[in-house]
């Protein structure tokens, strides 16, 4: 597991809520709240390219050092709203962390490498998850979950979450219980009678790894609910 860089990202307080918050938007920041346990929530706003830099850096699992004037509050970006069309950033939200205390978040997981049993024999690769319950100190949560699909040589070859959590490292655990679940595995190539068998056959959905919800305060609630956005998680 890569160590992270610091990244920080510095806000100002606020005080334009409501039709204000679209002047803000065209004067280049993003309107952003501050809450977490404990933590009285604050009204922010944040140069739009400093937020996308960071965004970039660290997604929705790693530690945001969030400075608010004299203070340094350490964060995780919760969640972050965007115009459907042009995909712009609306509104974001800062989940304040104790780096003495464990969280879990959902953590993406990256695949990296070429398959032999992709390239050289025709095999189909299988993908099974995009991201994975990750629980850790928030100084150690990683950016993402690299995985080497090199080791994929033929047709049946899998990586189980047990391949991953032993190159995982000590600072941070997969929550997932079962060692057997597949993560990704290489079949071989369907022929046409079967392919058209299983695009045929009724699917059934994958339950998603349950994330422990951070609660909002109301008044976060009411004023993100102010702009009609989309949500994007």
């Amino acid at each position: 597991m890569a160590i992270q860089n610091k990244i920080e990202l510095n806000a100002q307080k606020r005080t334009s809520i409501g039709g204000g918050l679209n002047k803000l938007r065209t004067d280049g920041y993003v309107p952003a709240v501050l809450y977490g346990k404990g933590q009285e929530p604050l009204s922010l706003q944040v140069p739009v390219k400093d937020f996308a830099k960071a965004l970039k850096e660290a997604g929705e699992s790693t530690l945001v050092y969030l400075n608010v004037d004299s203070e340094s509050y350490p964060t995780i970006i919760h969640d972050v709203a965007k115009e459907p069309v042009k995909d712009s950033i609306l509104h974001a939200d800062f989940y304040k962390v104790r780096l003495d205390e464990k969280i879990k978040t959902n953590v993406p997981v990256v695949f990296v490498g070429e398959s032999p049993a992709v390239q050289e024999l025709g095999g189909v690769f299988v993908r099974n998850v995009n991201e994975l319950e990750v629980e850790a100190l928030p100084q150690n949560l990683p950016h993402e979950l690299t995985i080497d699909i090199s080791v994929l040589k033929n047709f049946g070859d899998k990586i189980t979450i047990a391949d991953l959590k032993k190159g995982l490292g000590s600072l941070a655990e997969l929550t997932t219980e079962d060692d057997d679940a597949i993560i990704a595995a290489v079949q071989e190539p369907m022929s046409e009678e079967e392919l058209k068998a299983s695009l045929e056959a009724p699917t059934t959905g994958v339950e998603d790894v349950e994330v422990i919800k951070k609660e909002k305060p109301e008044e976060v609630t009411e004023e993100t609910a102010e702009a009609p956005v989309a949500q994007e998680k």
